[in-house]
């Protein structure tokens, strides 16, 4: 194919390659090669920006092992700030875009970007988790495979997460071992993000291994997904400040149940590869 224009946007160590697919879509790409870290651009996904059919804009993920995710709230505000950057949103701009989870609302603020993430679910069937379909898996102890048991709870917000929470740092766990057998447990058919939470009065300490990514600096969906935990079962408020190895993201549960997830943003860079030489 013809040489690809690119850019890289990272949201507290979350990082992006973001497309132009405003003209039309680009074919042909071989996501996992250009996400490769060592001989690839390297991003833990792409994302393809489109016209929306209900909303301004469309917003299209792709892992970085080439497997599809319905959202992202990094990567939805990564391209907020690439719309900003290319002068089609400004400073205090609210859009709407279309994702595979439904519409979803962000505005930019000076130092990044907000998003509407939706109303989380608990049901097993919304998740999905094997088990009656009106069930929730909410506080019930998990066994992680390593002789430990934790609390866990487990909620959709566009994609599935299995929050487990810990007294422990969660820098002691080996999420390298832990997190492909969690992510492939039989208890989720789609496979499941996972999320080590130590929730103190001043936020949430919080690791994350990502479904088709691995481990992450950072994950919106992760912490929108333990902030309505820690608040489901009283361990925190409707306010949590989410604090990741890549940086803390802002989240809040409105009383409508509207999850608003909000952080900085930042370019990276703006590339031109030629996908042919790229090693898949």
């Amino acid at each position: 194919m013809t040489k690809l224009a690119l850019s890289k946007y990272q949201a507290s160590g979350n990082d992006f390659l973001v497309v132009d697919e405003l003209e039309g879509p680009v074919g042909g790409l071989d996501v996992p090669a250009l996400c490769d870290r060592w001989t690839g651009v390297g991003a833990d996904g792409l994302v393809r920006v489109g016209r929306g059919s209900t909303a301004s804009f469309s917003f299209a993920l792709t892992n970085a092992d080439g497997s599809d995710a319905a959202m992202s709230g990094n990567g939805m505000r990564c391209v907020a700030a690439w719309l900003r950057d290319r002068g089609l949103v400004a400073h205090g701009d609210a859009i709407d875009v279309d994702t595979p989870a439904g519409v979803r609302h962000v505005w930019l603020t000076l130092d990044g970007a907000t998003v509407q993430m939706g109303t989380p679910n608990f049901t097993k069937a919304a998740i999905p988790m094997h088990g009656p379909a009106w069930e929730t898996f909410q506080e019930q102890p998990f066994d992680i495979g390593d002789g430990r048991t934790l609390a866990a709870t487990a909620v959709s917000m566009g994609n599935p997460h299995l929050v487990l929470f810990t007294e422990e740092d969660p820098a002691r766990y080996h999420l390298a071992h832990i997190g492909p057998a969690l992510e492939h447990h039989e208890l989720f058919p789609e496979r499941t993000n996972v999320e080590f939470a130590r929730v103190d009065p001043d936020g949430a300490d919080v690791r994350v291994w990502e479904r088709g990514v691995g481990e992450t600096l950072a994950c919106g969906t992760g912490a929108c997904a333990v902030a309505v935990a820690a608040n489901e079962a009283g361990r925190s408020g409707r306010q949590v400040l989410v604090r990741f190895p890549g940086g803390a993201l802002h989240v809040e549960r409105r009383d409508d149940g509207e999850m608003l997830l909000g952080g900085p943003v930042q370019h990276v860079f703006d590339a031109v590869v030629d996908p042919d030489e790229l090693e898949a």
